[in-house]
């Protein structure tokens, strides 16, 4: 199973917001301290916005925040809704007059057990996980939270 480009931007994103609990952010920042694309980080952040993850406030004092605490956030409800309940092979989920094989295969079951494993591991695992061990992203990805006068603390609820 391959995770899109999409997945990972939400998946950084929500740990972004994590590491910010108390403040807002914005979708510039959350790009620039990551060295990725602004335009596409804006689609991400619509629809954890949509999704209830994440609270979106336009104008000044504006920004991201999380709607609920990490503790709540199942990585694997994330990747689902990211990932648009995609299949893992081209085959799967088709109708079967569209494969020769299709009456006998038994690839397309494995494909299915496949996948539910791979979301089932991620549903063990929540925003909290990703963020558990805080201070080395937070140097990372906001290093002047280490300049004198500033503090940023991750507080999982």
């Amino acid at each position: 199973m391959r995770v899109t480009t999409f997945s990972d931007f939400a998946l950084r994103v929500l740990m972004y917001l994590a590491l910010n609990e108390g403040r807002r952010a914005t979708a510039a920042e959350i790009a620039g301290a990551y060295g990725i694309s602004h335009h596409h980080l804006t689609k991400v952040v619509h629809l954890l916005g949509r999704g209830g993850w994440i609270r979106t406030t336009r104008g000044q004092g504006g920004g991201l925040a999380l709607e609920k605490p990490p503790t709540q956030i199942r990585l694997g409800e994330v990747v689902r809704a990211c990932e648009g309940g995609g299949q893992v092979a081209p085959c799967h989920g088709r109708p079967s007059g569209d494969c020769r094989i299709a009456p006998v295969c038994r690839l397309a079951g494995i494909f299915e057990q496949a996948q539910a494993a791979f979301y089932a591991e991620l549903d063990r695992h929540t925003l909290a996980d990703l963020v558990l061990d805080a201070a080395p992203l937070q140097r990372i990805l906001m290093p002047e939270a280490d300049s004198p006068g500033t503090s940023r603390r991750c507080s999982l609820q």
